[in-house]
């Protein structure tokens, strides 16, 4: 009987052991997500600090890039990076930014930090974050809970105490000056409207035309009259030379 006791209660100890284990399991998946958190999570705080922490889900890929939806009230512009992993780049997208660059170990933790200009007037804010690995997959740290159930893939959401009496939003940050893409060379045709003084090419060529004309020996030129006046002036002393010929002749002189 006292061995029987003994055996149940092995058993016992056995199923306790498996189900304590089978809970860290679980307990263990679902912390492993991303974590934001700041030192200056208030409303309406300037120059606030968000620091974000995930942990690495993988024993055979690493970590390697963030990227983040912006909660409202938050510009892209309004937000740069403040820490990040040796080599990691920051850019802004139309509605948030990504972070990231060379993947990091296998099972190694990922941590960065952004600041951003100031915090939206509100009490609590999401930062909904696609979390990318080496090998390409991809974990969503989108949801929201839902009748108080917690998600299985939580978005990190950043707790805000009310603002400080007197504070205010500051002014919307100035977009970077857009530069303008040079003009293209203007045309030949352009150039000699704009310069003025250069002649359209059919006047240029109706001037040519003209001088080419005047050059050829132009009946409006004066050497023409001249030349019809000698040659009238010898054929008139020529017939005047030979009717007095004639009149000699008959006259018998």
């Amino acid at each position: 009987m006292p061995n029987r006791q003994i055996r149940r209660a092995a058993r016992a100890a056995t199923v306790l052991a498996f189900t304590a284990g089978a809970v860290t399991l679980a307990g263990t998946a679902a912390f492993a997500h991303v974590e934001v958190e700041s030192e200056t999570a208030q409303a309406l705080a300037t120059n606030a600090t968000v620091a974000f922490t995930a942990e690495a889900e993988s024993t055979t890929a690493g970590l390697a890039k963030f990227q983040v939806v912006l909660p409202e009230g938050i510009a892209p512009a309004d937000v740069t990076l403040a820490d990040a992993p040796a080599g990691w780049a920051f850019a802004a997208t139309p509605d948030g930014y990504t972070v990231g660059g060379a993947a990091l170990a296998p099972g190694k933790d990922a941590a960065y930090k952004i600041t951003v200009r100031q915090l939206p007037d509100a009490k609590e804010l999401v930062f909904k974050t696609l979390e990318t690995y080496s090998d390409g997959h991809i974990e969503r740290w989108i949801e929201l809970p839902k009748a108080g159930a917690e998600p299985e893939h939580p978005a990190p959401v950043l707790k805000l105490s009310p603002a400080a009496p007197g504070a205010t939003p500051v002014a919307p940050a100035t977009a970077s000056p857009t530069v303008a893409a040079p003009s293209p060379s203007p045309s030949p045709s352009a150039s000699a409207t704009a310069s003025g003084p250069a002649a359209t090419p059919s006047a240029a060529a109706s001037t040519a035309a003209a001088t080419a004309t005047s050059s050829s020996g132009d009946s409006s030129s004066p050497v023409v009259p001249v030349v019809i006046a000698v040659a009238a002036a010898a054929v008139l002393a020529a017939a005047g030379t030979w009717w007095w010929r004639r009149r000699d002749r008959g006259t018998g002189s």
